[in-house]
């Protein structure tokens, strides 16, 4: 099954609110979308979802990097994943978004062409698992009111963003923690948001109210303070940031500074670097999360896929889709009560309205 085309599609993706972390707050957002012609008829989707103060990138550059990662992959074998990954890391340095949405696609013509849904593909047997809801910085009342909606509704993790300054980070915790049970799991995300003495006041200040983790709450080169942290607080720490690549995981291990690692496809350019990190990241020792950044249904699609195709992989935050307007875009994928269940149509059974 050989490559004849790439095509490339911006959308609009209209937020039911803005989401704010202690990067920036995010009001509108496009994704890119694209599409991958075999000469036996099928087409493969991925996607492009950078966020420009996380990954480095804009939708515009991600389309001019695919453009020019092309016209070396016409005419390749769909299979050569080793290949095309080199190709697009001879070409590009980074670009781990633009790397994402080609080989998203190329797995679901995989998949497609085994007959077999993407998570099966895999590797994977199991085809639901839990997932958590993410509450975005609001003062400590209307994170507590949407935490305790949330609950409602069916989910048993939520993830609070903080990241701002600790003692009113630690009064939304408190505030949260006092409106939903000590049974509904709670992790933290700074989003680099602290320095090093703040962070253990803050996770300290945390040991009573059932925190389950803790993620990236320095910036993501101070690998050293983190490891500072994590000898001086006991509530296990979570790498974001600070992991793109697989290198990345080996300069963790190495650091021994954080417990969990978190996964984005658009940070690390898709499935196949991916599954190193998660290697890596199992061999010594390490459990995963895969997570988002704002991801139509084809980005959490695969990403659910991978989920559920790793045991290693014990933590989801694959909710992106729940904070955007329908689009165009559908998927056998389905969210029930903070349940993420996965269908068994071959590939990731991605329905687009393209033209």
């Amino acid at each position: 099954m050989k490559i004849t085309a790439i095509e490339t599609k911006i959308v609009d993706l209209s937020l039911l609110k803005p989401i704010k972390v202690s990067l920036g707050t995010i009001n509108t957002f496009q994704t890119l979308l694209l599409r991958i012609k075999t000469d036996i008829g099928l087409v493969g989707y991925g996607e492009a979802s950078p966020i420009a103060f996380v990954t480095g990138e804009t939708i515009t550059i991600c389309q001019d990097v695919i453009k020019t990662i092309s016209t070396k992959l016409i005419g390749l074998d769909v299979s050569c994943l080793e290949r095309i990954h080199a190709i697009m890391d001879s070409d590009f340095k980074g670009n781990y978004s633009s790397k994402a949405a080609i080989d998203i696609a190329l797995h679901d013509l995989l998949a497609q062409q085994a007959k077999l849904p993407l998570y099966q593909y895999l590797g994977g047997g199991n085809d639901r698992f839990l997932i958590d809801k993410t509450i975005s910085i609001d003062t400590p009342e209307v994170m507590a009111e949407e935490a305790l909606r949330n609950v409602n509704e069916g989910f048993r993790i939520l993830k609070i963003k903080l990241g701002s300054d600790i003692n009113e980070d630690i009064k939304r915790l408190e505030v949260i923690r006092a409106t939903v049970s000590d049974d509904i799991i709670l992790r933290v995300d700074a989003n680099q948001g602290w320095e090093t003495t703040m962070a253990i006041k803050a996770i300290n200040a945390m040991a009573e109210l059932n925190i389950e983790a803790v993620e990236q709450p320095l910036k993501y080169w101070n690998l050293r303070s983190h490891k500072t942290i994590r000898n001086k607080t006991t509530i296990p720490l979570m790498a974001d940031e600070s992991l793109f690549t697989p290198m990345d995981a080996i300069e963790l291990v190495r650091q021994d500074c954080v417990d969990i690692f978190n996964i984005k496809l658009m940070k690390c350019g898709g499935l196949y670097k991916a599954a190193q990190i998660n290697a890596i990241a199992e061999n010594a020792g390490y459990t995963c999360m895969v997570g988002c950044m704002l991801e139509s249904w084809i980005g959490i699609t695969a990403a659910a896929s991978f989920i559920a195709a790793k045991n290693n992989i014990t933590k989801a935050d694959i909710d992106s889709v729940m904070h955007i307007k329908a689009n165009g875009i559908s998927s056998g994928l389905r969210f029930d009560k903070g349940m993420a269940l996965l269908s068994n149509e071959p590939g990731l059974g991605i329905n687009v309205e393209w033209d």
